[in-house]
């Protein structure tokens, strides 16, 4: 009979159609059409489980033979849309114990952690079971192997707004920050978190704010840190977060150059154009200046976007040409 361990050996398997269980199916071959222009050069195997796969699909068979090929067919191609929806039909069918497929899938994620049908299975196992105790663990775990695995990102927050897990994930994201200051999704993580537990007003940015201004003086070219530093101050404007202003122009006089640092000062002049209607053609030249040395020297692969920049800025708020 056709072994349906996913460690096995596809070498060692017996085909379903030399098995005595499977006599009454009769398998069903795929039609590539009667001049195929590159056709793929399946293994025996593999044409013998997907042929006798396309047979139960026909028939409609739902039953623990059918769940043990279903199996088989993940075991050589795990991103097969249609053996996964069938697998949950049988598995509903049959009222299968759906702890024991939670481990199954467990094992096959740790083997093909970047592939969407095995997270999109699980979400939908997790959700029927309407218990997610291992999933934070499960999805760390992953996320220690590969800390930007979109699919493990994409599944860990599905489960944090279906289960209201909140209580410590801002300190599990800063602990990715810690252990790396680039990890874009650990700020993207952060965010997540800040927008879905505060009002996003001062009481709940200033700190975070702060936060993010410590993480910069460490490594003043991190793009990730100063990417959430302006959503935060973007949230209402830079004459509101005075803090923010002082510490860029103090670093800009310390003589960084940093291309993230110089963006954000373009803005910060561009604002200030609009408010300080005194200062306003000043403002405009620093912005100008600023873009000019992105252009020219600090950011030369975006040379083009910043001289756009400099000429918007000018066509808009230049006066007395």
């Amino acid at each position: 009979m056709a072994e349906s361990s996913s460690e096995s050996d596809p070498d060692d398997l017996v085909l379903y159609s030399d098995s005595p269980a499977w006599k009454d199916v009769t398998p069903i071959p795929q039609d590539d059409g009667p001049a195929p222009i590159v056709a793929i050069a399946y293994s025996e195997q593999f044409s013998d489980v997907y042929n006798h796969f396309r047979a139960v699909l026909r028939s409609g068979e739902k039953s623990e033979r059918v769940l043990s090929l279903t199996r088989d067919a993940i075991r050589h191609n795990p991103a097969n849309y249609t053996v996964w929806h069938y697998r949950r039909l049988v598995l509903q069918e049959l009222k299968s114990d759906l702890n024991v497929e939670l481990a199954y899938i467990t094992k096959i994620i740790k083997c093909h952690p970047k592939n969407y049908q095995v997270w999109y299975h699980r979400q939908l196992i997790v959700d029927w079971l309407g218990e997610s105790s291992q999933e934070l663990d499960f999805t760390a775990h992953i996320l220690s192997k590969d800390a930007k695995n979109y699919h493990a990102w994409q599944h860990r927050q599905w489960v944090i707004q279906k289960f209201s897990l909140w209580s410590n994930e801002m300190e599990y994201a800063s602990q990715l920050i810690t252990d790396d200051l680039r990890n874009n999704s650990a700020w993207n993580q952060r965010y997540f978190v800040l927008a879905n537990t505060t009002d996003l007003e001062g009481n709940a940015v200033q700190p975070e704010i702060e936060y993010t201004l410590g993480i910069i003086s460490k490594a003043r070219n991190n793009e990730s840190a100063w990417n959430y530093l302006r959503g935060l101050v973007t949230l209402s404007s830079y004459n509101e977060h005075k803090d923010v202003c002082d510490y860029c122009h103090d670093l800009y006089e310390a003589n960084c150059r940093s291309p993230y640092l110089l963006s954000m000062l373009v803005d910060i002049n561009e604002e200030l154009i609009k408010s300080d209607e005194v200062n306003e053609q000043a403002h405009l030249d620093k912005a100008l200046q600023l873009c000019a040395e992105l252009a020219m020297e600090f950011d030369i692969i975006r040379a083009f976007y910043w001289t756009f920049i400099g000429s918007s800025l000018e066509k808009k708020y230049r006066k007395n040409k």
